[in-house]
């Protein structure tokens, strides 16, 4: 089934298992996506994998964008052959693919220019091809990495995916190290004691995010092009994620301290409610709703929600916890979605 081009930006969710247990995990990631009308956002490394996750899909009338192995780069021959053979097999199944940048973006763009039209030469042969989207993952200069989609603004077929959350905490840590003599940011949720005296340095490193997500988008909305988004929150100091990751949190969190600042005992993240509110009016403004797609890349957290309605999918487990942190994880997506609901008017 070939997806009609969107008129209003497409929204979608982390579609995975990623807590143990067998596969009405996934029924009922496909149930709680249905009732909140979510697309969803897979990872797949083989065809295999992604026909497998494809079972599950909540719905054919929303999307379905795919992230392919974050060791793929498009200037390698053997990649470029295998993001053809994705797009070839699932042509008008999946709106996009998405692949992370790498460092050398920066010291070969000549080379990644030519890798980009030659993948966009074969694209061009597949009836339906899905979207290439190239994720801003490596830490490079902004500059640098709009310049790059400046340069094949002519392709339809490739184009940019901003990480905010990337891309916010890239900045914080350029912020800080600028007033702190190189440290990393990150480093201080291993430095409690230290918190305290530099809260305010942190935070206003934090607060500069923002500002920097709104300018990429500003540079990415001059090219004209098609732009997928990974939607999550961060914080320096957070500890949330069980990968071990600054970001990848809930819009609705704030960072807990064991210390009062400002007279709270807890930190604003990133963006919060109001940073996305003010990222998806700028992309709006810039890019153009019917060029936007957005993925909300929130990864579980601690908590249980009973299974409610989904009580019958788990008749045969004894031990519903992880059932039941599942559907808290599917929750947190659906509040978020509906928050980015709110702001984009989206489908």
């Amino acid at each position: 089934m070939t997806l009609p081009a969107p008129s209003r930006p497409l929204t979608l969710g982390l579609f995975e298992k990623r807590i143990d247990g067998d596969d009405c995990l996934m029924e009922l990631a496909r149930l709680r996506f249905q009732q909140s009308g979510m697309g969803a956002e897979m990872h797949a490394g083989t065809p295999e994998e992604l026909n497998w996750s494809l079972r599950f899909r909540p719905s054919e009338d929303n999307p379905v964008t795919v992230h392919l192995p974050r060791s793929w780069r498009l200037i390698d021959a053997q990649c470029q052959t295998g993001i053809l053979h994705f797009a070839s097999r699932f042509a008008g199944r999946v709106y996009g693919f998405v692949i992370h940048d790498h460092p050398d973006l920066a010291t070969r763009s000549e080379e990644y220019v030519r890798a980009a039209r030659e993948l966009e030469s074969g694209a061009g042969e597949i009836p339906d091809c899905p979207m290439v989207f190239v994720e801003y993952a490596a830490g490079l200069e902004l500059s640098t990495f709009a310049e790059f989609f400046g340069s094949i603004r002519d392709l339809v077929r490739i184009s940019a995916c901003i990480d905010i959350g990337h891309v916010g905490i890239q900045q914080a840590r350029n912020a800080y190290s600028k007033t702190h003599a190189g440290e990393d940011i990150c480093a201080l949720k291993s430095r409690k004691a230290a918190l305290p005296s530099v809260m305010s340095d942190l935070q206003a490193a934090v607060n500069s995010s923002t500002a920097a997500v709104l300018g990429l988008v500003e540079m990415l909305g001059a090219t004209h092009k098609p732009v997928h988004f990974h939607l999550h929150d961060g914080h320096p100091l957070s500890t949330f994620s069980p990968f071990g990751v600054s970001d990848h949190l809930s819009f609705l969190e704030e960072v807990p301290l064991d210390f009062e600042y400002l007279g709270r005992r807890s930190a604003p993240l990133m963006f919060g409610p109001s940073g996305l509110s003010r990222i998806i009016a700028k992309a709006l403004e810039t890019i153009g709703g019917d060029r936007l797609s957005l993925a909300l890349e929130i990864h579980p957290a601690s908590g249980r929600l009973p299974l409610g309605d989904a009580t019958p999918l788990f008749r045969h487990w004894s031990d519903k916890t992880n059932a039941e942190r599942m559907n808290q994880w599917l929750s947190v997506l659906s509040e978020n979605h509906r928050l980015l609901l709110q702001n984009s008017q989206c489908r």
